[in-house]
C-alpha cells in the first residue's frame, strides 16, 4: 500500500501537484502504532505470544487499555499488524542477500536460503509467530496468504522468481510433467494465486520441493528438535542446501 501510495505522490507530483506532508496528528498516530506494535513484539520475544496484550501495553507506554483501542480493534489486530511487519522484515532481509549475491541466479538462491536461516534462528519467538503453528490473530492472516499481495505471497516470490530463472537457462531435472500434471496440477489453486498464474509447473514444484526440505531443517532447528541427532545443525542445513541447489543448477541431461 505504502508502494502504490508513494507512486501516485511522484505521478501527481510530475503534473504539477504537490504533495501534501502528513499533518502533525498523522505523525503522532503513525508514531503511536509503531510504538504500540514494537512493545507487542517486546512482549512476544520475552514472554511468548501469551504475553502480548492490550493492557500490558498501554501499562508499559503509560495510556489507558480502552485508548490503544483507537488505534487497533482488536488484539488480533494488533497481533496480525505485527506479522505483517515481521515478513516484511523476513522479506528485506532475504531481497538484500539476494542483490549482493550478484547477477547469478544460483548463487542468489544459496543466499536467500542462508538469510533466511539466519533471520530464523536469531529471531525464534518471531519465526514461531509467522511460521510455526497458527495462533488466535494469525489463523485469518495466515489465511489470506493467497492474496498476491500478502507479505508472505511476497516472500515465497522471491524465492519462485530466483527458480524461475533458473529454469529459464537450464530447465533443471523433476518428476516426468505428465506425472505433475497428474497428480498436482489441480491442487496448485492457492500458489498459483499467490505466487502467479504462468508459472511452470516445473517451477511450481521446485518451489514447493525446496521450501519443504530446507524450512522443514528451519523449524526444526528453531524449536530445538534436531539436538537428539546432531551437535550442530547448521552442518545439515549446508548438506540439505548443497543437495537442492545441485539439484537444481545442472540442465537435467547433465544429471
Amino acid at each position: 500500500m505504502n508502494a502504490v501510495n508513494y507512486g501516485n505522490g511522484v505521478r501527481g507530483k510530475s503534473r504539477g501537484f504537490a504533495m501534501t506532508a502528513p499533518s502533525r496528528r498523522e505523525r503522532l498516530r503513525t508514531s503511536t502504532v509503531a510504538e504500540i506494535k514494537a512493545e507487542a513484539r517486546r512482549l512476544l520475544v520475552t514472554g511468548g505470544p501469551e504475553a502480548i496484550s492490550l493492557r500490558a501495553i498501554a501499562r508499559e507506554m503509560g495510556m489507558t487499555a480502552p485508548a490503544i483501542y483507537r488505534y487497533f480493534a482488536s488484539l488480533e489486530a494488533l497481533v496480525e499488524a505485527l506479522a505483517d511487519d515481521l515478513f516484511v522484515e523476513l522479506r528485506e532481509v532475504v531481497a538484500d542477500a539476494k542483490r549482493d549475491a550478484g547477477p547469478d541466479a544460483v548463487d542468489q538462491l544459496r543466499a536467500m536460503a542462508r538469510a533466511f536461516r539466519e533471520w530464523s534462528i536469531a529471531h525464534p519467538a518471531e519465526f514461531a509467530l509467522i511460521l510455526g503453528s497458527p495462533l488466535p490473530g494469525i489463523v485469518a492472516f495466515q489465511d489470506s496468504c493467497v492474496d498476491e499481495t500478502h507479505p508472505g505471497a511476497r516472500l515465497g516470490q522471491l524465492f519462485m522468481e530466483t527458480l524461475n530463472d533458473i529454469w529459464r537457462r537450464n530447465r533443471y531435472a523433476t518428476p516426468p510433467r505428465s506425472l505433475m500434471e497428474e497428480r498436482l496440477a489441480a491442487h496448485l489453486g492457492p500458489l498459483r494465486a499467490s505466487l502467479g498464474e504462468r508459472v511452470p509447473i516445473e517451477v511450481a514444484w521446485a518451489f514447493l520441493s525446496g521450501w519443504s526440505r530446507l524450512y522443514g531443517l528451519v523449524s526444526m532447528e528453531v524449536f530445538h528438535h534436531l539436538s537428539w541427532a546432531v551437535s550442530e545443525p547448521g552442518a545439515l542445513f549446508e548438506m540439505e542446501l548443497h543437495s537442492y541447489v545441485e539439484q537444481v543448477a545442472a540442465p537435467a541431461g547433465e544429471k
